[in-house]
């Protein structure tokens, strides 16, 4: 829930699932739904997040992929031809976090023969004219040779805890997304978490293919 909540599925605040696991508090997530004609949301068991060590005593199959989100308040950072030494990325990341500037996807590419590399990194929306002029001012310092931006993408990620024991969801993933055309600028993966960058207007395109690719149509219909 954490991992979802920070790449931007909206259900719930970060904070609140932090704190949970933090003290180890459950959390019932029950219909927000307030039209006239819904269920009222006590009569509505919801969905209980535990501690994986409660769901370890349970006999249950767990689910492979948990959600899948789409955040567009992502901007994309391009610097060409970072020194590739020791220390370099240190000098992009420091002034972006003294800034309070938070930055997402980090990537850095394969060094190249003259000792060079790009590094390609994601920051808010509303952050990214700010980042920006950062870098610019600290281009001496840094030593790339230039800036490339774009403020038109969007980071999809697929959740699920059952990554850890199957292979090939990433790579369905990527072939789901290949049919389509839809081409993947940037990857960044975690333990149960792969996230790419898109075009943004692909999004809503995306999504529906995912959740076709994964079979969670009828899970989503019946919810």
């Amino acid at each position: 829930m954490l991992e979802l909540a920070s790449v931007g599925s909206k259900v719930l605040q970060t904070r609140s699932v932090s704190l949970a696991m933090k003290e180890g508090v459950r959390v019932q997530v029950l219909s927000s739904f307030i039209d006239d004609d819904a269920t009222p949301a006590d009569e509505i068991p919801g969905t209980m997040i535990v501690s994986d060590e409660e769901l370890e005593g349970l006999d249950m199959e767990r689910q492979l992929i948990t959600g899948i989100a789409a955040d567009k308040n992502e901007a994309k950072v391009i610097l060409t031809r970072v020194p590739d030494r020791p220390g370099a990325v240190a000098t992009i990341f420091g002034p972006l976090a003294q800034a309070n500037i938070n930055v997402d996807m980090i990537i850095q590419n394969v060094g190249r023969d003259k000792g060079e590399t790009d590094v390609t990194f994601t920051v808010p929306s509303a952050d990214l004219l700010r980042a920006q002029t950062l870098l610019e001012a600290q281009k001496e310092a840094i030593g790339f040779n230039r800036i490339i931006t774009d403020g038109k993408v969007a980071k999809i990620s697929v959740v699920g805890v059952g990554m850890k024991s199957h292979a090939g969801v990433a790579a369905t993933m990527f072939r789901a997304l290949a049919d389509r055309g839809i081409n993947i600028q940037a990857i960044s993966t975690s333990e149960i978490k792969v996230s790419v960058l898109i075009d943004e207007d692909e999004t809503e395109l995306a999504v529906r293919v995912l959740h076709t690719a994964y079979e969670m149509d009828a899970t989503d219909q019946a919810a």
